[in-house]
């Protein structure tokens, strides 16, 4: 049965590899192809890193999408992720730890360089190009799949057009280097948490997604052949022999695990494991959108019925975890009992407690009428000095009696004078000593301030308490001082 088993597989591998037009004879060379694109040493692969790192990380800041557009297409980082995927489908233990040195310093230098030109730059503004690759979701995971599933068959077919690292279209649709670029942002700008861990997951989705798509790809065209690994493998182990990487591994315990790598049933597990567990904030994420989708759905709809959009002057929406928040301004008035219609619609449609302010704008009318409340009541018409004397007294009593110090002195009476200079306020008091002038300059502002005039002068009379009569001598003292 395992044997039958093991056929059909085969066949059926077989029939994928024809059906995909793929020669044979041509998988050697790509095998070579991907080999080389892993391959650390290379000048020319981080002359692209550095200047796909540098135009990635000004287009993000510039929030320009076609000078990122651009970054992707010169990212050799394609090549050694699908080095990657073709170390697992093949069991090439070196190829695969060729590829994650290389993928590893590949992420450490992006970032690195790219948190140097934002450190350089005098502001860290995060701009909408950012901030789109913060918060990655399981559509994100769909999205890489495909492109390295389309990645994959491209290179297996042998297509030209510079070979591994060279795929315009699956560059830019997988975005491997804006990612990246981000983390450096977050770095630069003063080690950001969300955005490093934002953008750090979307480049793990992207990484994780394009080597399990080349694994499979690679697996089912039968790249893993032992006629190809035959034909390759002297020629990988002769140009590896000089590697100072291949020399190390050879020197350790993993030296017997150079030929191959495990079985395949663990290397699909540990494919899967990685997978599932992305999984679980992707989907976290993207149950986030689906919520942030049906609330502002809901919330346009109720205020759709609550007023056009003409009669719309603002609208503020706060989407919290437990609780929505809608703050409207509006040119037309809304009754209550609508406006707590609309607000029970919306808890209907997203199970989540709402509060729904409206207020309305007030209208030109509205506004020259409270204008005309809040002038200031004319002043009554004074016909005679006894009429000007009495409004005098009244506006000065108040604030003499709040400010005066009762504590300390008895006022006696007051006098109001006019004099070509201004106002003249005489008090007159008693106590056992005289006031400080500090007292003098408080009544003198508070006078000020209260009736409005700013040349006012305050005199102080201090009258001293009377001092008490004598006491009478007794009559023995009278006559003791007579008879002296």
């Amino acid at each position: 049965m395992q044997r039958m088993s093991d056929h059909s597989t085969l066949d059926l591998r077989a029939r994928i590899e024809q059906s995909l037009r793929i020669d044979p004879k041509s998988k050697p060379q790509v095998y070579a192809q991907v080999y080389e694109s892993a391959e650390v040493a290379s000048l020319n692969y981080w002359l692209e890193l550095v200047f796909s790192a540098g135009i990635a990380t000004l287009g993000l800041v510039l929030d320009s999408p076609a000078v990122v557009i651009g970054a992707m297409l010169i990212s050799p980082l394609m090549g050694p992720i699908l080095a990657a995927g073709l170390s697992l489908a093949a069991g090439d233990f070196y190829l695969g730890v060729k590829s994650v040195v290389n993928v590893l310093a590949s992420m450490a230098g992006a970032v690195s360089f790219s948190a140097a030109i934002v450190w350089l730059l005098p502001f860290h503004a995060p701009t909408a190009e950012i901030l789109s690759r913060t918060q990655p979701n399981l559509l994100d995971l769909g999205v890489a799949i495909f492109s390295g599933l389309a990645g994959s068959v491209v290179v297996c077919r042998g297509s030209g057009g510079g070979g591994v690292t060279a795929l315009p279209g699956v560059a830019i649709a997988v975005a491997l280097m804006p990612p990246l670029c981000t983390v450096g942002f977050g770095v630069g700008s003063g080690f950001i948490g969300p955005i490093i861990s934002g953008a750090g997951l979307l480049f793990l989705t992207n990484l994780a997604a394009i080597v399990a798509s080349a694994f499979l790809v690679f697996l089912l065209v039968r790249m893993d052949a032992p006629n190809v690994r035959e034909e390759i493998e002297q020629s990988i182990r002769d140009r590896a022999s000089g590697d100072k990487l291949f020399i190390l591994l050879q020197h350790t315990f993993l030296a017997r695990s150079l030929a191959q790598v495990g079985k395949l049933r663990w290397r699909i597990m540990m494919l899967g494991l990685v997978l599932a567990v992305l999984f679980v904030p992707l989907s976290r994420a993207l149950m986030q959108v689906r919520n942030e989708t049906v609330a502002r759905g809901a919330i346009r709809e109720a205020v759709g019925k609550l007023a056009s959009r003409d009669a719309i002057v603002s609208e503020v929406i706060d989407l919290a975890p437990d609780r929505i928040r809608v703050r409207l301004i509006l040119t037309d008035a809304v009754p209550t009992a609508k406006i707590e219609a609309a607000r029970k619609a919306i808890i209907k449609r997203t199970g989540r407690d709402v509060d729904l302010f409206v207020r309305k704008v007030a209208s030109e009318e509205e506004l020259a009428l409270l204008r005309e409340r809040l002038k200031p009541a004319p002043p009554t018409p004074i016909e005679d000095l006894d009429g000007v004397r009495r409004e005098l007294v009244a506006r000065l009593e108040q604030p003499l009696y709040e400010a005066w110090p009762a504590g300390s002195a008895t006022l006696l009476g007051y006098e109001l004078g006019f004099s070509p200079s201004g106002i003249v306020v005489r008090l007159r008091y008693q106590a056992p000593a005289a006031l400080e002038e500090a007292v003098t300059a408080v009544l003198q502002k508070v006078f000020q301030s209260r009736l409005h005039v700013e040349q006012l002068r305050v005199e102080m009379d201090w009258v001293p308490p009377e001092a008490p009569p004598p006491p009478a001598k007794k009559p023995r003292e009278v006559k003791k001082a007579r008879g002296r």
